[in-house]
């Protein structure tokens, strides 16, 4: 079996850590999934850290527990008397009222990017980035280094039952961000600063931030070209990202997809140590994938390496799972551990979750999935895996696709790519494009009206639907036993899973007789007018 190389002089010193010990942090926007993590982060650092958001939730109500204060008056609320530094969140407009406050005080703000790369200062620091892939992964790797006994704090921009105590222990309530040591307490890097393990966003460049000293590419494809504008712009984005680890001598690392990530351009004269890895058998690392058994294998310049079977289906996980066994075991893992972990690995929220099963109205059960895909490209893999793992037409039923387009930029700019995305669904029901980040101008040349009359012409089964609880009402009427639904997007699309399943538990309490509506409906065009037009 081949172990990767310790470079002895691959990491930072703990005297270069952010030191934040003593000092006032105010955080803007605090209970996002990734900026509650790093509240959670300064505050083990000694930082008096409190903030602001827009409205209670979950994270926020977790973070006022361990005695971080959040306040929800955003537009209105001084900052503190004494404020030492403000962060504020990627969502955060720059003309944010308290964003001008720091200003007019001449208070320092950052933005949450720099502050989680000045973070990975004085760390063993791991960063997932690629334009599919990167929570999975980086969830995984968290998850495999745990199990390990390498105790890493983890910060990824989902949530997972998994992540605090690793994959093979019992699951918790789901989080977003694992504190771990500060210092690695076994295995080959025992002694070396603590782990930190990170998802790296390329949204605004946010990951030119970050100074990790192992890095992973999973993918590199057009996407945010309202930041980016061209593919050639986002490649360069990604080589700009590889340059800043460090060099081969001093242990830097980057492993990146052998197809699909553009690695010629990519890695085009880095300094840092280039390895490959995909299913073709010219990557370094080799990945082997059966979809009947969900094994996999993975070699490393055709020595075999590891091998465990997924608990999770499709073969985008294979992959993401193969790029998390090598950084953990880069950073010290025992393979055979890691193996372990991710044969245990259940996924993380909003990625192919099953959120129910319910009855439909013509009797039999419906499996409901929600999915946080909104790129083509993870529409088309994801259709594809729950099908593989689901089979409906074995049980006479269809794969129907609730899909929320997320940014009218992003539809604009990739709307042929999304109309080739859907062929392995029977039915595809679109609502509103969700709007978020873009422009007035930019909101009215694109609708959801635009891609279904584009997977129409490609002879796909689609209708715009809106508001959600027409959609709700539509699969009721549509659904029959044997049905896979799956509400997909990165917006609030999830509201119509969990609302096509709890409207089952409604109906229980109905009185009077179920109605049953024919299996095969051929025509739902005019079932969605009607519905359209009551609601």
């Amino acid at each position: 079996m081949v172990t990767p190389p310790l470079a002895p002089d691959a990491f930072s010193s703990p005297s270069d850590a952010f030191d934040v010990a003593g000092r006032h942090v105010y955080m803007i926007g605090i209970g996002g999934c990734g900026m509650s993590g790093l509240a959670r982060m300064l505050a083990s650092r000694g930082a008096i850290v409190q903030g602001s958001d827009n409205s209670p939730s979950e994270a926020t109500a977790a973070l006022a527990a361990e005695s971080i204060r959040v306040t929800f008056s955003q537009l209105t609320d001084p900052l503190p008397e004494r404020c030492d530094l403000v962060i504020a969140s990627a969502a955060i407009r720059p003309d944010h009222p308290q964003l001008a406050q720091a200003s007019r005080r001449d208070i320092p703000a950052i933005w949450y990017a720099e502050a989680l790369g000045r973070c990975m200062l004085g760390r063993t620091a791991i960063a997932v980035a690629g334009t599919h892939g990167k929570s999975t992964t980086t969830a995984m790797t968290g998850c495999a280094l745990t199990d390990a006994g390498l105790d890493p704090t983890v910060i990824v921009g989902a949530t997972s039952a998994q992540l605090l105590h690793g994959a093979n222990a019992p699951g918790t309530r789901p989080v977003g961000f694992r504190l771990g040591a500060n210092v690695i307490p076994e295995g080959r890097m025992a002694g070396r600063p603590g782990i930190l393990v990170a998802e790296a966003c390329e949204h605004n460049r946010s990951f030119h931030n970050y100074r990790p000293q192992f890095a992973a590419i999973t993918s590199v494809e057009a996407d945010h070209l309202d930041v980016y504008g061209t593919l050639d712009a986002v490649i360069e984005s990604f080589h700009h990202f590889a340059s800043l680890l460090p060099p081969a001598s001093q242990g830097g690392t980057l492993l990146i997809a052998h197809d699909n990530a553009h690695r010629r351009e990519v890695s085009a004269g880095l300094a840092c140590d280039v390895q490959t890895i995909g299913f073709s058998p010219s990557a370094d690392w080799v990945v082997g994938y059966d979809p009947a058994s969900r094994g996999v294998t993975l070699h490393n310049r055709r020595e075999f390496f590891a091998q465990w079977q997924l608990a999770i289906p499709g073969a985008h996980n294979a992959m993401n799972s193969s790029v998390a066994c090598v950084l953990a075991t880069l950073a010290g893992a025992d393979p055979l551990a890691v193996a372990r972990s991710l044969a245990s690995f259940r996924g993380i929220d909003r990625r192919m979750q099953l959120i129910g099963v319910r009855p439909s109205r013509s009797g039999g059960n419906v499996r409901v999935y929600d999915d946080y895909g909104h790129h083509p490209t993870e529409v088309d893999v994801t259709l594809r895996a729950l099908r593989e793992h689901e089979r409906p037409e074995e049980r006479g039923g269809r794969l129907i696709c609730v899909f929320q387009p997320h940014q009218h930029s992003r539809t604009r700019h990739l709307l042929d790519e999304f109309a080739q995305s859907f062929s392995s669904a029977d039915i595809v029901i679109v609502p509103d494009i969700y709007f978020v980040r873009d422009s007035e101008e930019e909101r009215h040349k694109v609708t959801a009206a635009d891609l279904v009359d584009r997977l129409r012409h490609r002879g796909v089964r689609a209708m715009h639907l809106y508001p959600f609880a027409a959609i709700i009402e539509q699969l009721e009427t549509i659904c029959h036993d044997g049905d896979v639904v799956v509400a997909m997007g990165a917006g609030n699309v999830y509201e119509v899973a969990k609302g096509f399943v709890a409207a089952a538990q409604a109906h229980k309490s109905e009185a009077g007789p179920t109605p049953t509506f024919p299996p095969n409906l051929l025509d739902l065009a005019p079932i969605a007018q009607r519905l359209a037009r009551s609601a």
